[in-house]
């Protein structure tokens, strides 16, 4: 299982890496549930290089918050590439900031089907880069009960970023 001081250890690397280049961090989140923030601000100075970010667990508030669009939402599911990419986009536009990550899975125990067991989980991200927007997102099957997936989530989440 990854740790408590891995995570800050992970964290503490992204925010040296970002206020070296100046820039800032916003995030969009669903099966996390807001766990992404927490690791960022648990290390002290965050403030410096992360603005906030957007809990949007239900799909109303993927749409109302972020921008995610109902079309989306109802080909592709709250858990797809479509999606966080429409999530990062959407918190990178309407958060503001440099950099976006989003996170959206099923961390179970219960909720998998066909094609999206448990663990699940797709990432975003998105990046300003002098006017252009630049994007990536990637899928991981985690396995592990919910409190390793959405753990181990947000280590993915983090460490996509080391990556732009």
């Amino acid at each position: 299982m990854v740790s408590d001081d891995e995570l800050f250890k992970l964290v503490s690397k992204v925010g040296h890496l970002l206020v070296d280049s100046r820039r800032k961090l916003v995030t969009a989140e669903s099966c996390t549930g807001g766990w992404v923030s927490k690791a960022i601000t648990d290390v002290p100075g965050s403030s410096a290089w992360f603005r906030g970010g957007v809990v949007s667990y239900d799909n109303s508030l993927k749409q109302s918050l972020l921008g995610v669009t109902e079309e989306t939402l109802a080909i592709h599911g709250a858990v797809s590439d479509a999606t966080v990419l429409e999530m990062a986009l959407g918190a990178l536009e309407r958060v503001g900031g440099d950099i976006a990550l989003a996170v959206s899975g099923i961390a179970g125990p219960d909720g998998g089907q066909p094609g999206k067991p448990v663990g699940t989980v797709w990432f975003g991200w998105a990046w300003r880069h002098g006017q252009a927007v630049h994007h990536r997102t990637r899928l991981k099957i985690i396995d592990g009960g919910r409190e390793e997936v959405r753990r181990r989530s947000v280590m993915t989440a983090l460490s996509g970023l080391l990556e732009i």
